[in-house]
């Protein structure tokens, strides 16, 4: 199952108009948070099961696809009054947990006791403030700090794989760039199947939050900001190289990290202007257009470009990715005893 589960936005009937949702808001009980969230999770398995039949290439035809639209519309039908739940009530249940931290985090734990999935982009801290939020995932409570040379080069290394000091929960600043990245590609997709203009304009909202949220300063993010987090690990590392003592495969590696990290930077800039102009559209499919263009950046930020076709992205085109893997050859070059 995808991850849509996690940012209840995805929801395809969950966008209500802010003067509706305002009048309507209010605080869901256990047993209401709990049939929520068997009914988003059942929504969710159809959705997926009827995006594989959208992708045949005998469903491309324009009838195909609007036809598998309304079997897709029944099937969510039949879901609701299988579980007594009108769409009225899904809506404003849905914006609930959607607009209330607290609420929304009660929400998540049901869907994952419901389907044993992690929660993509989460990041939990360990007990000694370390612990990897890269490629593979997460990181996690069991996962020790990343072993770091001695002195002030391994400082700044550890400020961005393991902690640092003004970051959500102490989080390193690379796994804070993974995690705010991974948002905002969440909610680009969310935005793209959006049903309506209000709904791409909301998630391009929390695109922007979660690349930097002193634009949008409420949604989904961490509130830190993966362009933020991107320049402050490529800083950090290059103070790295230049500390008393680095050898030469810090000095190497971590212009190859900078790089890729402040890469990723860049293209935060580009879809924050785009997600901008998808606030300001005035049509569905002027909107598409632009979010078509912000679901790439968003995969660039993460995986950077194969600008000469070669099936593999170097750091100098790289992105958070390219970042994480020079991080993972320094520490190797260091040839550092286990912890």
């Amino acid at each position: 199952m995808r991850s849509r589960f996690i940012n209840i936005a995805l929801f395809v009937f969950a966008v209500v108009a802010p003067q509706q949702a305002r009048a309507q808001a209010g605080q869901l009980s256990k047993d209401e948070l709990s049939l929520l969230a068997k009914v988003q999770v059942a929504i969710d398995i159809a959705h997926d099961s009827m995006d594989l039949q959208f992708a045949m290439v005998g469903n491309k035809k324009p009838e195909a696809q609007e036809a598998l639209k309304e079997k897709l519309r029944t099937q969510i039908a039949e879901i609701l009054r299988r579980n007594g739940m009108t769409e009225a009530q899904y809506r404003r249940e849905t914006f609930i947990v959607s607009t209330d931290t607290v609420q929304r985090r009660m929400f998540d734990g049901m869907v994952v006791q419901l389907t044993g999935a992690p929660l993509p982009g989460g990041y939990t801290a360990p007990p000694a403030g370390g612990g990897r939020g890269g490629r593979g995932g997460g990181g996690g409570a069991t996962n020790p700090p990343i072993k770091v040379p001695a002195g002030a080069v391994g400082t700044h290394i550890g400020h961005v794989v393991n902690s640092f000091s003004d970051t959500p929960n102490g989080m390193g600043l690379l796994p804070v760039a993974f995690a705010e990245a991974r948002t905002a590609a969440q909610h680009a997709g969310l935005a793209g199947k959006a049903a309506n203009l209000d709904g791409m304009k909301l998630h391009a909202g929390h695109v922007i939050n979660a690349m930097d949220p002193t634009i949008v300063a409420a949604g989904p993010g961490l509130g830190y900001g993966m362009k933020k987090a991107a320049l402050a690990a490529a800083n950090h590392i290059e103070l790295a190289a230049k500390a008393a003592g680095a050898s030469q495969n810090v000095i190497m590696h971590s212009a190859h990290i900078a790089t890729a990290a402040r890469n990723a930077a860049a293209r935060a800039d580009q879809i924050i202007a785009l997600a901008q102009k998808v606030q300001a559209a005035t049509t569905m499919p002027e909107a598409q257009a632009l979010l078509s263009q912000i679901v790439s950046l968003c995969d660039q930020v993460l995986a950077g470009v194969d600008e000469k076709s070669t099936g593999r992205v170097g750091w100098e085109t790289g992105g958070l990715n390219q970042a994480q893997e020079h991080i993972d050859l320094m520490l190797k070059g260091e040839n550092l005893p286990p912890l």
